[in-house]
């Protein structure tokens, strides 16, 4: 079924408050096999809801609308919706019944704005007359039309308790089965991507899309096909053809983050991790730390942000940072080797830059960051070059530390299968 999503109120079109709630509708209702036509964000205008409804009636099978349904002045869906479409608000009896025992309880007079909750649209039906929740289910021509409260922990209890089970009887067998997998990339350009990609030659029924999400690509490979016509085969293929063409710029799968990443080939390979950082601030510590399960192959961390701390914490030489400066190829080496040897880990990742907006120079200008990895065997230090503002070096700092090491992690456990295969 095709359906449009609509939310109302002026906080979501002022930007005080994110529109998170047609986001979590959109994804539930694509992953339940249907199509959004549109979603469209509408400030508390009775005219506007008005047209908006009339609109998407005339051209989809379902609607979802959410917000305004609550009792203070500026909660206008239900009366905009009786105007637009000429069906006057009528009290449902057992809510409003509801509503003044609970004033009557708490010794609230009566006529209170609570009762305007029970006030709706003619024909419509609660979902749940035991509930102060907000929330009812009207048909106009034919076209289901579901009234969603705007508060996001309400709306999702009966986007998925009522609308989906409901949507699911509408129209028995209108589904489309849905087949999907999003694969997270970082390390090339999305342009690269895309050139990549379309030399596989895919199947016409295979769609590809690229989402930039910042410092990653996340790209979507979706077949959807009606009843059971689904060709699972095909779907198998082009994406392993897909991840033989980016390698391992492929981090991760759907949920998949890239410090869980990390952590699982740290699990998988014994192995221990501290960090010491500079001009990430202790980001690195916390992005590694997400993950449920870390203490067991992560140890810590220090934020030696001062060269005095460097020395004294991590043990860099003197020499090193009054030489070659704290932001430098030997400050990352000695900082990693430091923080391994301080914690007594098999690993050590350091990243030692200038985030901005001061401090750079000709020679080291603003977003020169050095990352270092001490393994258990060898030492890796890479210099590069990011653009942006503070909060954007830090984060794409962080990133490239986490995949540096995957990727160290990788090469160390393919060098040893090699020796072990030679020998």
């Amino acid at each position: 079924m095709i359906g449009d999503i609509i939310a109302i109120g002026d906080e979501l079109t002022s930007g005080r408050i994110l529109n998170t709630t047609s986001g979590y509708a959109a994804r539930k209702l694509f992953d339940a096999g249907h199509t959004i036509h549109s979603m469209n964000t509408i400030g508390d205008s009775p005219d506007l809801i008005g047209e908006a409804l009339i609109r998407s009636i005339e051209r989809v099978d379902f609607i979802i609308v959410t917000g305004g349904l609550g009792s203070t002045d500026d909660d206008i869906t239900n009366m905009a919706v009786s105007h637009a479409l000429n069906r006057p608000t009528i009290p449902d009896l057992k809510v409003l019944s509801r509503i003044r025992e609970h004033l009557g309880k708490h010794k609230i007079s009566l006529n209170n704005p609570l009762e305007k909750l029970a006030w709706l649209p003619g024909g419509a039906e609660t979902f749940d007359h035991d509930s102060f929740m907000a929330g009812h289910f009207l048909v106009h021509d034919n076209t289901p039309i579901f009234f969603l409260p705007g508060v996001p922990e309400e709306m999702k209890d009966l986007m998925s308790g009522v609308v989906l089970p409901k949507l699911a009887a509408w129209q028995a067998g209108s589904r489309l089965q849905t087949k999907q997998r999003i694969y997270k990339v970082f390390g090339i350009a999305e342009s690269e991507i895309n050139r990549r990609i379309k030399t596989l030659q895919l199947p016409d029924e295979i769609k590809i899309g690229y989402y930039p999400v910042y410092p990653d690509v996340h790209i979507s490979v979706l077949l959807r096909s009606p009843g059971r016509q689904m060709n699972r085969d095909t779907f198998d293929a082009s994406c392993q053809l897909l991840e033989m063409s980016l390698g391992d710029a492929v981090y991760g799968k759907d949920s998949d983050e890239l410090e869980s990443a990390v952590g699982s080939l740290l699990l998988q390979r014994g192995l221990s991790l501290s960090v010491a950082e500079s001009c990430t601030g202790g980001l690195l510590c916390h992005r590694i730390t997400r993950v449920a399960g870390s203490s067991d192959y992560f140890r810590g961390g220090g934020v030696t942000y001062s060269n005095e701390l460097k020395h004294k914490l991590l043990g860099v030489d003197d020499d090193i940072l009054s030489r070659y400066g704290a932001v430098s190829q030997q400050t990352a080496e000695a900082m990693a080797e430091g923080i391994k040897r301080y914690c007594s880990t098999q690993i050590g990742l350091s990243i030692t830059g200038i985030a901005g907006p001061g401090g750079g120079s000709e020679d080291k200008p603003i977003g020169t960051v050095y990352i270092g990895i001490a393994g258990p065997q060898n030492i890796k230090v890479n210099k590069y070059n990011f653009s942006g503002d503070r909060n954007r070096i830090q984060t794409i700092a962080v990133h490239t530390g986490l995949n540096m090491l995957r990727l160290f992690l990788n090469q160390t456990d393919s060098s040893k299968q090699t020796s072990s295969n030679l020998s």
